[in-house]
């Protein structure tokens, strides 16, 4: 997956604002490993992945459509950030060759 700016985490965040909380780490998750998958289209073929695009966490978060840009003091959209957060922390860290 190509690095991951404060655009993606944004972007990422406000997917998840139109989906229940509790689905929130799997939706995280999942549109990690779509970045990831399209990165790796990317470098194999030499151009962008049809439906996930460049392997950024922004075109996949594009593609599953974010929810308008909410209020920044919004507690749920706060929450919404921290999930991603944590996601890509957990996504690193399992992929991390050091314990």
């Amino acid at each position: 997956m190509r690095e991951i700016t404060h655009g993606d985490i944004v972007t990422a965040a406000r997917v998840l604002l139109a989906r229940p909380e509790p689905d929130w780490p799997a939706l995280v998750a999942r549109m990690l490993a779509a970045a990831h998958t399209a990165d790796c289209h990317r470098k194999a073929l030499g151009r962008v992945h049809p439906r996930l695009g460049a392997g950024t966490l922004i075109s996949v978060a594009m593609a599953f459509g974010p929810a308008p840009v909410p209020r920044p003091s919004d507690s749920r959209y706060l929450r919404a950030l921290a999930a991603v957060a944590q996601g890509v922390l957990a996504w690193r860290a399992a992929r991390s060759p050091f314990p």
